[in-house]
């Protein structure tokens, strides 16, 4: 007799046809499940009975993972790279592992993060915004297609009427430093586009060994030798008490007065008082950030009237690819668990 599971996450076609021979499938997007989507009693019934259930945005809470154990639940995952939606601690309770995608956004986050240095550095979203409000904008014409027959046209003369007059000419990442704060899984790849870019490294992070650093390419640092030899540093630390406005004055102070700090993380790690003093008073050069201590962040907060800080809102972690990669690893957990094999997946948090 085939297993019951209720899967309320994308996965791929292929990886779900083979799950399929193992198990009897119910597809959860079809009730439309999902974070602040759903209402917990419903689901909670819902869900009773499958021996394996599978859960995107949808958050499970210690009565309802209960009441699913007791009906017969042995599998559980979560399609998220912090399954927080999800009371582990009852999980370890009743003696079931909680599978999870780690690293699910890696790359969309990493590229976003080599996104954002490039566009801080050579001021690219502050002349954009500076373009479409006018800013540094030539007379209108008449007809904007009838142009002289010029082969080179420049720009200039460099006064007080050119962006880098006001902004400052910006550096190449070639041949400059990146300082990344925690080498987990989006720290390493965003290394290693840095790499590529022809930034040495330097990373920080105490719970990694100093060889799987160096095997990266990068070089093993003690925080405070990060922090004064980069000339970017990328915050990528989960928020934990010992991490909490770990981001702050003394960070800033160590750092060059010429450097950036971008942070596609968490804004929790950061004080953010901190943060608004060392621009102002120009301990950093500037900064660029997708995530805030409120989201979304406050319409008269002090870093939206900078010019050297780039804002984007909380949007690093999304792609259309981004359920791919988190599909293929819930696919991995879901069938070495029918198949009775090891699962690499486990989160393990307590």
């Amino acid at each position: 007799m085939k297993k019951k599971m209720l899967l309320c996450t994308p996965i791929g076609e292929k990886r779900l046809a083979e799950i399929k021979e193992y198990c009897d499938v119910t597809i959860g997007g079809e009730l439309k499940y999902g974070k602040g989507n759903v209402d917990s009693a419903q689901f909670q019934k819902d869900a009773e009975g499958y021996e394996l259930v599978v859960l995107g945005d949808e958050v499970a809470n210690g009565e309802m993972l209960r009441d699913w154990a007791a009906s017969g639940m042995k599998f559980i995952g979560c399609a998220k790279g912090t399954p927080a939606t999800v009371d582990n601690a009852t999980l370890m309770e009743l003696g079931i592992d909680l599978s999870y995608t780690p690293g699910r956004n890696a790359v969309t986050v990493a590229e976003f993060t080599i996104g954002l240095m490039l566009a801080v550095v050579r001021h690219i979203g502050c002349c954009f915004h500076d373009l479409r409000s006018g800013r540094y904008v030539g007379q209108p014409s008449e007809n904007v297609y009838d142009v002289p027959d010029v082969k080179n046209v420049v720009w200039g003369p460099l006064d007080e009427t050119h962006p880098a007059v006001h902004y400052g000419i910006g550096f190449e990442l070639h041949g400059h430093t990146l300082g990344i704060a925690g080498f987990g899984a989006i720290g390493r790849k965003v290394a290693e586009l840095a790499r590529a870019f022809g930034m040495t490294v330097l990373a920080y992070d105490p719970f990694v060994p100093a060889e799987a650093i160096q095997a990266a390419g990068c070089v093993p640092s003690t925080l405070d030798e990060m922090l004064s030899g980069s000339d970017i540093v990328s915050i990528h630390l989960p928020v934990l008490p010992e991490t909490r406005a770990t981001v702050n004055k003394d960070w800033f102070s160590k750092m060059k007065p010429t450097a950036y700090l971008i942070n596609t993380a968490r804004a929790a790690v950061i004080d953010q008082k901190d943060l608004v003093e060392a621009l102002q008073n120009g301990t950093i050069h500037g900064a660029a950030l997708d995530v805030y201590w409120q989201e979304p962040i406050p319409a008269n907060h002090p870093l939206l009237s900078m010019d050297h800080v780039l804002l984007t809102p909380h949007i690093a972690g999304m792609s259309t690819d981004v359920d791919g990669w988190s599909g293929e690893l819930m696919a991995q957990e879901i069938l070495a668990y029918l198949k009775g094999e090891p699962r690499k997946y486990l989160w393990k948090r307590k």
